[in-house]
């Protein structure tokens, strides 16, 4: 397995929750709209380019999450995306939208406007996280 170290950015604007199938399961800082990231693991930057197992635990925790995010969190809109602009390091990012999200319908990169999660919240999702995920979430010591 290739281990990754998460990019600086990333860290930054991120919480590390654990890994899900093996990939690391960040929360983005921002509680205004329910955000994950997914950083499969590789040194590679493209999609295409993930080898197959790689790229099969990728779609399953895609899946999994967007299903996460419409049962606990009523999105009506998913947007997943692997952008890569200013982070290349491979990450794709699954984020619930709402017509009533303070973003909508407009993107949510780069936005001034931003609310943290307490350290309970984030405590609450892992706990969330783990009771859905039982055999395929591992939580990050925080």
């Amino acid at each position: 397995m290739t281990t990754i170290t998460i990019n600086p950015k990333l860290k930054a604007d991120t919480f590390e929750l654990g890994q899900l199938n093996g990939q690391t399961l960040l929360l983005m800082k921002n509680s205004l709209v329910p955000w994950f990231i997914v950083l499969p693991n590789t040194h590679e930057t493209e999609l295409f380019k993930l080898d197959k197992s790689e790229r099969a635990k990728l779609d399953k925790n895609i899946d999994l999450l967007s299903g996460f995010l419409v049962n606990h969190f009523k999105t009506e809109k998913l947007n997943i995306a692997t952008i890569g602009n200013i982070v290349s390091q491979m990450h794709v990012h699954i984020i619930g939208r709402c017509v009533d999200d303070p973003f909508w319908p407009g993107v949510v990169w780069g936005q001034a406007k931003k609310t943290e999660y307490k350290k309970e919240e984030v405590e609450r999702m892992i706990q969330l996280l783990s009771h859905e995920f039982t055999n395929h979430f591992c939580k990050a010591l925080l």
